[in-house]
C-alpha cells in the first residue's frame, strides 16, 4: 500500500485556552483550543503540533476501519476578522486528531519530522470531505 505525508491547511492558530507543554520537542498539547482565522473548507486542519478535523470525517475514518488515531472534544472559536468577513458562515462540528499510528504502517502516522503519514485509503477517504488546500506528496 502506498502512503503519503499530508500537510493540511492551516486555518488557524492554537487560542489562548489551549495547555501546551513546550519542554519537549514537539511540544505536547494538553488541553486544545483552535482558533480560526481564515478557513478554505477542508475537513482536516493543522496548527503545529495539533490537527483538527470534522466530525463527519472522523466517522468516515472510524467506520471505514483506519488505524492510528483517536479523537477527542477541541474548543474552536473564530476570529473577529473571520466572523467580520463571514458573518453567515457556520462551521461544522470539529474534533481533535490524535494521531497514534506509525507512519508507513498505520493508515494515520506521524514520520519522524512530525508530519502526518496517510495511507492510500485514508486519504482518498479524506479527500471526499475536503482536503483541497493540503500539500500532499509520496511518503
Amino acid at each position: 500500500m502506498a502512503f503519503y505525508y499530508v500537510e493540511p491547511e492551516v486555518a488557524g492558530g492554537l487560542g489562548q485556552d489551549s495547555v501546551v507543554d513546550s519542554t519537549v520537542h514537539p511540544p505536547t498539547v494538553i488541553k486544545l483550543h483552535y482558533r480560526i482565522i481564515n478557513w478554505l473548507g477542508d475537513a482536516l486542519l493543522e496548527s503545529f503540533p495539533a490537527l483538527i478535523i470534522t466530525r463527519e470525517a472522523a466517522d468516515a475514518l472510524n467506520e471505514a476501519g483506519m488505524s492510528g488515531f483517536e479523537c477527542s472534544e477541541v474548543e474552536v472559536t473564530m476570529s473577529d476578522s473571520f466572523k467580520e468577513i463571514y458573518p453567515e458562515r457556520v462551521l461544522p462540528e470539529f474534533l481533535w486528531l490524535s494521531v497514534t499510528g506509525k507512519a508507513g504502517r498505520n493508515d494515520l502516522g506521524l514520520a519522524d519530522d512530525s508530519r502526518l503519514v496517510a495511507s492510500e485509503r485514508a486519504l482518498s477517504l479524506l479527500k471526499t470531505f475536503g482536503l483541497d488546500n493540503a500539500i500532499v506528496e509520496a511518503y
